[in-house]
């Protein structure tokens, strides 16, 4: 599991104008949620880039003054125009609190389809599950080693790891091995080749 440490410093000034100084000085306002307190802290895209802008699931160790949270990215706020970050909600991991993430899906194995010449089309990249900290997993992964052309695999099929629960509606398809245009007109007009001529 990748964990990206985050140096910040405590915020007292808070609310809307709070936060509007907060980024007047080049920095994000941030809150962390869970346990016995909440704490609003800042801190500046540098150090939660690496966090944020990446398609991976990762943990947040920040450092609010010298005080370690181990904790996950709850929320993101971005500006309607420029699209830079103007908010951050944290959660905290405990012990015994299970918590729910959206983590990516990856395949293993090769499809016969799409060596057949089918394409493999990918319709979901990230599922949600719930699981207690220590379950935890940074992705998880499906065999496509057995689809073949036109076939979809599913929600269902992902083997999740003891303790994780899948969110997601079992039925949704993560990926289809599309057929391409000239490979289907290809095996109809196969087929019709290979049919009986009608009788007169």
């Amino acid at each position: 599991m990748q964990v990206v440490n985050i140096k910040a410093e405590s915020r007292t000034a808070l609310g809307k104008k709070g936060a509007k100084a907060t980024r007047k000085q080049g920095m994000i306002p941030c809150v962390l949620y869970g346990g016995d307190e909440v704490v609003h802290f800042s801190t500046t895209l540098n150090e939660i880039r690496d966090l944020i802008y990446t398609p991976d699931f990762k943990l947040a160790e920040v450092e609010v003054d010298g005080k370690p949270f181990r904790c996950i990215v709850k929320d993101k706020q971005f500006h309607p125009v420029n699209d830079q970050i103007i908010h951050l909600d944290f959660l905290r991991l405990a012990e015994g609190n299970a918590v729910k993430v959206q983590v990516p899906v990856r395949f293993r194995g090769t499809s016969p389809g799409v060596k057949s010449g089918g394409k493999l089309i990918q319709n979901v990249r990230t599922v949600k599950i719930k699981a207690l900290p220590e379950n935890i997993v940074d992705e998880l992964t499906v065999d496509i080693s057995g689809l073949e052309l036109g076939q979809s695999i599913r929600i269902r099929d992902i083997q999740p790891g003891e303790g994780i629960e899948i969110l997601n509606a079992p039925g949704i398809p993560i990926a289809t091995v599309e057929i391409p245009r000239a490979l289907r007109s290809a095996q109809q007009a196969a087929a019709a080749a290979a049919a009986p001529a009608k009788k007169k």
